[in-house]
């Protein structure tokens, strides 16, 4: 199995961003609590103790499958997208043909038994959650004895594979998160690979560095992008590799574009909360506009930024200066954290206040605890994929931006932690006044302004229909976009890729199967579609400045800044 395919590097940016409330949740109270039965176990059992034909039925089915599999009659075979057992090895010898059909057919009984459980949906979703990594974990794949490619390796080395793989374990498992490494640590360096988009910090807070871009065109536009990042991940998601950076093509597309960089905070700013964040956002802006001589500002916010960006968003809309928006964008962006999935079914109040209370007793949520339940929400992909390739062959993971990006983790104040949490639980942002941002009830609907929305059509975590009913909670007119790609590859979406694509409609009616069957498929990536969408919000066009900074405020240092290094 090589990590390196399309296919798993397309899952593993999917799991590379989970639902929000989730990946805190689970970060603070640790993923045993996620594995471990509890009540929906027991109401399995219940369950199945009422449908003692559906047991029966079930078994006989798979005793008679085991019965084929052991006299070589099966037809069970892996699907054409599970890489696990490609090798020829698995095929062509009798006896691994045989264990491998007995773990498939095994599996998809246990699965068929609790998909007619009858359990409802929050049950279904924690038991499938648990079962799923079980079986996974049980893969004859990951075994060293049983794998034909180790087997292999360890024969073609004279044990030198095993002996690589047995350190790399050791050392995987030495430090936290203790999961397999996806991405060596010195396969890019950021500022040298990574972030590598010329401009200048022009203003540094305690809580974020903002970051103004160098121009590439002779002209650019009046208004100002600002970018507000995740705040659980580095700013450069948005500056990855040269020709994969958004940031750079914004800024070749004649856009002045400034992006915060957050602080990785750590004990002491333990009280930093929705407020403090969205603050940071004002002051941003603020030092946009100055620079820049604009009166407007448009806003783009990615995940959690996204969150606050919004939040931020309908303050200016409460207090009368909803005009400093030219326009707004949401990228991969839940507002409406009904039916979103595994979160919504496990996720409550009293969860929440168990998981606040675990950070606040540290002063923050440790960002390596964020990556380990990154990396077990979707185990087959970013845990077993790399236990074959880093222990049972004794390899390196191969070099991948974003997985890069990924495992370089950040922490969340307890203050912020706590803020989310509460929110989530009680999906508060679709209520008006449900939650407050600098002393101003959230009304979501009060923001009347044009709106681009991006979500991937193949991220199994965030799905796409929760992204779409922010289009139901703010006003003006929304341009939504659906790609191709998962949850961070729908961002990290730059133009070559011929297999790219992107749906739109005209319209934004509340169903969004019904603009799903309206959408125009448009080949290629979306970020031009974007760069001419924001040209024309941001002003007519005037000549490119000579010199970053103004309005009082000097470059400091040059981009990506020194937060970006923070660990």
């Amino acid at each position: 199995m090589s990590p390196d395919s399309d296919e798993i590097r397309s899952a593993a940016t999917d799991a590379a961003a989970a639902p929000l409330d989730l990946l805190l949740t689970d970060a603070a109270l640790g993923m045993l609590r996620r594995m471990s039965p509890g009540g929906p176990g027991l109401r399995l059992a219940a369950a199945l103790a009422a449908r003692p034909r559906l047991v029966a039925g079930r078994g006989r089915q798979l005793l008679g499958e085991l019965t084929r599999v052991a006299v070589g009659s099966s037809q069970v075979e892996p699907s054409r997208r599970d890489r696990r057992f490609t090798d020829p090895g698995w095929a062509g010898n009798p006896l691994l043909r045989r264990t491998m059909q007995a773990y498939l057919a095994t599996a998809q009984t246990a699965q068929g038994v609790v998909a007619e459980a009858g359990l409802d949906e929050p049950d279904s979703e924690r038991v499938g959650f648990m079962l799923t990594n079980l079986i996974d974990a049980l893969a004859p794949s990951n075994n060293p004895l049983l794998n034909p490619a180790a087997v292999k390796a360890a024969v073609e080395t004279g044990g030198g594979s095993a002996v690589t793989g047995l350190r790399n374990f050791l050392s995987d498992m030495a430090v936290s998160p203790r999961i397999p490494s996806m991405v060596e640590p010195d396969a890019f360096q950021v500022g040298v690979d990574l972030a590598v988009t010329p401009g200048s910090v022009v203003l540094r807070t305690p809580v974020f560095e903002l970051i103004q871009y160098s121009p590439a065109t002779p002209a650019v536009r009046q208004i100002p992008l600002v970018i507000v990042p995740p705040t659980i991940n580095k700013f450069y998601v948005m500056d990855l590799a040269p020709g994969r950076s958004m940031t750079e093509f914004l800024v070749g597309s004649g856009l002045q574009v400034f992006t915060i960089s957050w602080r990785n905070p750590d004990a002491r700013h333990a009280k930093w909360d929705f407020n403090t964040y969205g603050q940071a956002v004002l002051d941003a802006m603020d030092a946009a506009e100055r620079i820049t001589g604009s009166e407007q500002t448009a806003l783009m916010g990615a995940c959690s930024g996204g969150i606050i960006a919004s939040m931020v968003a309908a303050h200016l809309a409460h207090s009368g200066q909803q005009d400093r928006l030219a326009a707004f964008t949401l990228m991969v962006t839940v507002l409406d954290e009904a039916r979103a999935g595994l979160a919504s079914a496990v996720i409550d109040e009293r969860t929440a206040r168990l998981a606040a209370a675990s950070s606040r007793a540290r002063g923050y949520l440790d960002g390596r605890s964020l990556a380990e339940v990154f990396a077990w929400l979707r185990p087959n992909d970013l845990i077993w994929n790399y236990w074959v390739n880093n222990y049972l062959l004794g390899r390196k993971p191969p070099a991948f931006d974003i997985l890069f990006w990924n495992a370089d983790t950040t922490r969340m104040t307890a203050g912020l932690h706590r803020d989310f949490l509460r929110m989530g639980a009680t999906n508060a942002l679709v209520k008006p006044g449900g939650v407050s941002m600098l002393g101003s009830p959230v009304d979501l609907a009060l923001v009347d302004r044009d709106t681009y929305m991006v979500a991937g059509i193949t991220d199994h975590i965030c799905p796409w229909q929760s992204c779409y009913r922010s289009t139901q909670l703010l006003s003006g007119h929304h341009r939504f976009v659906l790609s191709t790609s998962g949850h961070v590859a729908a961002m990290v979406n730059p133009p070559g890729n011929e297999k790219a694509r992107y749906q739109v409609a005209k319209d934004s009616p509340e169903d969004p199967q019904e603009w799903l069957r309206h959408a125009e498929t448009c080949q290629g990536s979306w970020w031009p579609d974007y760069a001419s969408w924001l040209a024309e919000r941001c002003g007519d066009e005037k000549a490119a400045p000579e010199e970053l900074g103004g309005g009082g405020l000097a470059p400091i240092a040059g981009a990506p800044g020194t937060y970006v290094y923070d660990r």
